[in-house]
């Protein structure tokens, strides 16, 4: 079973993706520079929930 995530790390995934389709693919380690470099994250944890998410949002939208 997968986990559940707030609704802010969500909105910023798929905002992200939705900017820069493109740019965001299957890759976490490529997706977490990317959002290291594109989002003023505080936290290593925040910014890999947020590359996470992106990750698993992109690859639904390529099906």
């Amino acid at each position: 079973m997968g986990s559940i995530r707030p609704t802010y790390i969500k909105r910023v995934s798929i905002e992200l993706v939705e900017k820069f389709p493109k740019d965001f693919n299957a890759d976490f380690q490529h997706n977490k520079e990317l959002v290291n470099e594109l989002c003023d994250v505080e936290s290593k944890e925040m910014r890999n929930k947020i590359a996470g998410y992106a990750t698993t949002y992109a690859q639904r939208k390529r099906i």
